[in-house]
Formats: C-alpha cells, sequence, structure tokens
C-alpha cells in the first residue's frame, strides 16, 4: 500500500529572506550540507513563534490537521537547533505549499510582491519600478524538484523529483553527479 499523498498547505506569504549562515567560529574549511527548511516548517515557526498562535489556530490557518502541525513545528525546531550546533547554513525553501494571495515575480531584481487585486492589466514592481514581472502560480509551489552536480566540473543540472529514477551523467567528463538539494518554489540559490 502506496502512503496517501500530502496536501498543499495554505502559506500567507513567502519569506523575506532566503536563509541563514553561520557567523565566526571555528568552521575552517568544513563543507558541511545546506540545512533545508521547508516553507510549511516556516510558516509555523512564523504562526506560532511570532505570531502566537497555539497549534490548534496554526493547524486551522495552513488547513492541516493539528497532530500535523505539529509535526511540521517539531520538524522545523529540529532543523534549526542541528543547524545552531553544527554551523550549517539553511536555506529557505520548498515543499508543497499554495500562496494565500495571488503573488507576483519581478524578474528584473528577483523581489516578490502581493498582488491582491487581479484588475490591474500593467503590473510593476513595487522595489525597483520593472514591467518585467510574472506571477507566481501555485503549481510552481507543488513542483519538487532535484538540483544535481558535477564535483569534477561544477555543472549542475535541474531534474523534476518524479523524473529522477536514476543519476543524470555529466555532458562534458561523463561523470555521475551528485544530488544538491531538493526544492519546491524556485528559489535555489546559493546563500
Amino acid at each position: 500500500m502506496s502512503p496517501r499523498s500530502r496536501t498543499p498547505r495554505k502559506i500567507s506569504e513567502p519569506p523575506i529572506i532566503k536563509g541563514f549562515k553561520p557567523y565566526g567560529g571555528s568552521l575552517g574549511d568544513k563543507k558541511l550540507p545546506t540545512i533545508n527548511l521547508l516553507l510549511e516548517e516556516y510558516e509555523a515557526l512564523r504562526l506560532c513563534d511570532y505570531d502566537h498562535f497555539n497549534h490548534e489556530e496554526a493547524a486551522e490557518f495552513m488547513g492541516v490537521s493539528r497532530p500535523t502541525f505539529t509535526r511540521i513545528y517539531a520538524s522545523a525546531l529540529e532543523k534549526i537547533a542541528k543547524s545552531f550546533v553544527r554551523g550549517q547554513r539553511i536555506i529557505i525553501e520548498g515543499g508543497r505549499v499554495y500562496f494565500d494571495s495571488k503573488w507576483c515575480h519581478c524578474n528584473a531584481c528577483e523581489c516578490r510582491f502581493s498582488n491582491p487585486t487581479d484588475k490591474e492589466e500593467k503590473i510593476i514592481c513595487p522595489l525597483c519600478g520593472s514591467p518585467d514581472v510574472s506571477s507566481v502560480e501555485q503549481s510552481e509551489a507543488k513542483t519538487e524538484t532535484i538540483i544535481f552536480r558535477c564535483d569534477h566540473c561544477d555543472v549542475t543540472k535541474k531534474v523534476i523529483a518524479s523524473e529522477a529514477n536514476r543519476v543524470p551523467r555529466c555532458q562534458i567528463c561523463q561523470a555521475p553527479m551528485t544530488s544538491e538539494l531538493i526544492t519546491g518554489c524556485g528559489l535555489n540559490e546559493c546563500i
């Protein structure tokens, strides 16, 4: 029997940052993997610790059961604790989510902003004023992708998770590529 597919979680808005880097300490040349904090985990932290909702209220807002919300919240706390103790970077992205309102993405400055009305024919970026704006579709947030990287040539390849049934080979040196991280919202940029 296969597991039930996860239902998308409702997110009020994308985070204003993409992640965190450790500061100071004696990390040396350690190449520690990045911790991927999913958007639903970020939202759980925001609802409970910033907006001070209890778990039941926050679960209702996100459209999940209270036990599911508690698991999401516990996973977020565990990832943050691991990042602090080990000195690992955190990237906030991915997951199966949909946004509460219509969101837009500026292709010029990478800004994301809300467009509360659909009536405006020409939308401009509030940050840089560029008219090169596209809609952030809900389907974009639901599509999980895997980034593969060649350790020899530093070439990357983005593969949809459902189509990643085998490890791709580098186009230059034909070496097997290694998976980097799973993303879901198109914000896969190094911090």
